[in-house]
């Protein structure tokens, strides 16, 4: 009986592994209310591009006006009620400096009116103090119905692409809470950037650099070929998979790639140590193990052997 054989190869590793991976965006955001209100407006709708600050969505919360018109009638009170401290203050003041001055003249003022007129100087500094105290108050109450009330105006946190819209102009809407299931008004993402995260088998972890050019492909562009560069490795393998997540950069300036594509992603696998290579005919399998036939002095003995 005639056996082919083949000899082993020992060379360094340079082959590339077509692995899958997904396209995200690079920044995405949930758009919820800070406040209830009724929605006034939507200035947007799902494919709007906008910019950092444009109005998304306006709201309208009357008690939030009418509590803010309360605020401010409570500030201008506490300040005509520093004013009339001012003012009492000062008249006591000069009242105690008066019977100060006279109080050089033995006998003229007794001297329990002129520690009454003391007192009652003091009295009205602290009284200036307490009023103050309160304008501070009141007009901290109106600064934060004045933001309550900025809340009524969602603007863009980034530039972006609106890619889901859940409100219409009408709706009764508030912030979303632990207990809430609300869908959100708007969905906001960053699609000039995008996140490409490919999962890489642990046996080939050990060469990835930050920095490298990986190319890839999608399905919407057939004998297209785009690039992303390796931006963060998660230095962790992931226990059910036996994979390490791995990010690169795709920069998306045209808007052709979209943030949920799958993709096939050419990975370079490079060793600088030499490793041994056979033909894929030479490999055998069972149940059990993965392996070669190797001959020596004649006899054959299994070899495991592994896949690169």
């Amino acid at each position: 009986m005639t056996v082919e054989v083949t000899k082993v190869v020992e060379q360094p590793l340079n082959v590339e592994l077509s692995l899958p991976g997904e396209l995200t965006a690079f920044q995405s955001v949930a758009i919820y209310p800070r406040v209830a209100g009724f929605v006034k407006a939507v200035h947007v709708d799902r494919g709007s591009r906008v910019r950092t600050g444009d109005v998304l969505v306006t709201l309208e919360a009357p008690e939030v006006i009418a509590q803010r018109g309360e605020a401010q009638s409570k500030l201008q009170g506490a300040e005509a009620q520093l004013s009339v401290a001012r003012a009492k203050a000062e008249a006591d003041r000069g009242t105690y400096e008066k019977l100060k001055a006279a109080s050089a003249t033995p006998g003229v003022v007794a001297g329990n009116d002129l520690v009454v007129a003391e007192k009652a100087a003091e009295v009205g500094q602290s009284q200036i103090v307490s009023a103050q105290q309160s304008i501070e108050a009141a007009r901290q109450s109106l600064n934060a119905l004045r933001d309550m009330e900025g809340y009524l105006r969602l603007t863009a946190p980034f530039d972006g692409v609106i890619t889901d819209r859940n409100v219409h102009p009408g709706a009764l809407v508030g912030p979303a809470n632990a207990s809430s299931s609300a869908a959100p008004l708007l969905r906001l993402v960053q699609n000039q950037r995008l996140r490409l995260v490919v999962p890489v088998p642990e046996a080939y972890t050990s060469q990835m650099k930050a920095g490298t050019s990986i190319p890839f492909t999608v399905a919407a562009y057939p004998g297209a070929t785009f690039s992303g560069t390796v931006a963060r490795i998660a230095q962790a393998v992931d226990v059910t998979t036996r994979t390490m997540a791995v990010e690169l950069d795709v920069m998306n300036s045209d808007g052709r790639l979209a943030p949920g594509t799958f993709s096939q992603v050419r990975w370079p696998i490079h060793r600088s140590a030499p490793s041994l290579f056979v033909p894929t005919t030479s490999i055998a399998t069972t149940t059990d193990r993965t392996f070669v036939i190797r001959i020596r002095d004649g006899k054959t003995e299994w070899v495991d052997s592994r896949p690169d």
